[in-house]
């Protein structure tokens, strides 16, 4: 079913994705349609968060948001939802609980406790089961009129992997490890299983109205160098050559693709790799020093500043921007801004402006 939408009045950060010279940087911010906004509160009420999800309407709401409040200073939209939803596609139960997060009443606990063998088996209708993901996207595209392109993610196999096993959130990864290092083969099964949902999930978003995708591997940093290569890499690179065969199958275009392997800095040569367009980097990378490995590669950079400096005075915000500026190349070819993680909840809506502003006017120089 095709969709038709307004031309894009900005198509910056496409161009720049491309690795075209641009008059000034791009910027998004990873999490900008969340809980840092007071409008956001208002819109979700009392509902659920997976509820906001599952609600396209109030999935479209909340993804422009950011969009209306800081007009003309985001140069991409994201849409509302969460990486969680594929392990519920998978039919796995997983809750958002107040203050604590998300959380899987029943993780998988080895490969022999007859879920994993059901959830490795089972025929994902990939299309039915995430159907109000695809329709909030093309909602959320109807009514940006094509002030800014949508962007639509997944989560990366590892990291969702980790989610399934430990159950929620984490620190120490105790039940990822076991699974890594006492159930290798099976581990790997279940990795390729969800590498090959996100490629249809990633593609049928593409067909909805996203413009460009991202792959959050939130938990790569948590594996070792030789452990990173062996259970995230491969599935990684899965996704980066299989989404351009899916989108071609079904007579589409491909878009730009953007990596954000987080903490896995000291795999960047490595993932420069990879097939992706974009490789997000987190904020203790030093942009000099990724400019350096990157060499001579077509690679665009996404990030990095801290997001801890939003809670900063502008002096320090302004010297952070500075810093990346300098250390992406000057901001006119090969670098989106953003965060090195997501803003985080209690930041004021005024300092992120404030951030953004100083993007766009150091960048356009």
């Amino acid at each position: 079913m095709a969709h038709h939408f307004e031309p894009l009045s900005n198509d910056l950060i496409l161009r720049t994705a491309r690795g075209e010279d641009v008059e000034r940087a791009p910027i998004w911010i990873m999490r900008q349609a969340g809980r840092y906004l007071p409008e956001y509160h208002e819109a979700k009420g009392h509902r659920d968060f997976f509820e906001c999800c599952r609600n396209p309407e109030i999935a479209s709401t909340l993804t422009l948001q950011p969009i209306e409040r800081f007009a003309g200073l985001l140069d991409a939209s994201i849409i509302f939802s969460d990486i969680l939803v594929i392990p519920q596609a998978m039919g796995m139960v997983v809750e958002m609980v107040d203050k604590k997060g998300p959380h899987f009443p029943h993780p998988l606990k080895s490969p022999h406790d007859g879920q994993y063998s059901k959830v490795l088996h089972k025929d994902v209708d990939v299309e039915a089961e995430l159907h109000y993901v695809y329709k909030a996207i093309t909602l959320t595209r109807k009514k940006l009129k094509g002030r800014v392109p949508l962007i639509g993610f997944c989560g990366a196999p590892w990291t969702l992997f980790c989610y399934m096993v430990e159950g929620g959130g984490t620190k120490l990864f105790i039940e990822s490890k076991k699974w890594i290092y006492r159930h290798p083969e099976e581990s790997k099964a279940l990795l390729q299983k969800i590498a090959e949902i996100c490629v249809e999930y990633l593609a049928l978003q593409v067909r909805a109205g996203a413009q460009l995708i991202q792959v959050f591997d939130s938990w790569a940093g948590e594996l070792s160098p030789s452990t990173f290569k062996v259970f995230s890499e491969p599935y990684l690179a899965y996704i980066s050559k299989h989404l351009p065969k899916a989108l071609d199958n079904m007579g589409l275009k491909t878009v730009p693709m953007i990596v954000f392997p987080k903490g896995a800095n000291f795999a960047l040569d490595s993932v420069c790799n990879l097939g992706y367009d974009v490789v997000g980097l987190d904020w203790q990378m030093d942009p000099a020093e990724a400019v350096k490995i990157r060499g001579n590669r077509p690679i665009v950079f996404q990030g990095n500043a801290d997001p801890g400096v939003l809670y900063g005075t502008k002096e320090s915000i302004t010297k952070t921007v500075e810093e990346m500026v300098e250390g992406f190349g000057g901001g006119k070819k090969g670098w989106i801004a953003n965060l090195g993680h997501g803003i985080t909840p209690l930041v004021k809506p005024d300092d992120l402006k404030f951030y953004l502003e100083e993007v766009q006017r150091l960048t356009s120089k």
